[in-house]
């Protein structure tokens, strides 16, 4: 390959990762991507309600759980929260844009109850993962 068609080749390759690069930069992250990133281990339960979801994931005993808003953007009231049995629950509430959490416990073989809510509406598992 001679020297000109290894510039050109070199100059192309930099001009696409530069565009990757912008368009990364200017395309908002969605929840989902963002939810993608927050819990370790395989998800086992999504709990979907009016204005958002909680995505529930478990891994050697811990579990992990975020509420995710269906249309973000502006700021609002967004919690989640997850109980083990026989413990206080571990509870993440505030105004996010996108989502609330990640929230973590360690609930072994014991049931665990989650909670989230977006704005004014919210679910709430009952015990599961027994």
């Amino acid at each position: 390959m001679d020297s000109g068609a290894m510039r050109r080749r070199l100059a192309l390759g930099a001009a696409v990762v530069a565009a990757s690069g912008a368009l990364a930069l200017a395309v908002p992250a969605t929840a989902q991507a963002a939810t993608a990133g927050s819990c370790a281990g395989q998800e086992v339960r999504s709990l979907p309600f009016g204005d958002g979801v909680v995505h529930v994931y478990k891994r050697r005993g811990y579990v992990c759980a975020v509420t995710v808003a269906r249309q973000p953007g502006a700021k609002r009231v967004m919690s989640v929260s997850v109980q083990a049995r026989g413990n206080r629950p571990v509870v993440d509430k505030g105004s996010y844009r996108y989502l609330a959490g990640p929230v973590t416990v360690h609930a072994g073989q014991r049931c665990v109850w989650v909670k989230g809510s977006v704005g004014g509406q919210s679910v709430s598992s009952g015990w599961i993962l027994c």
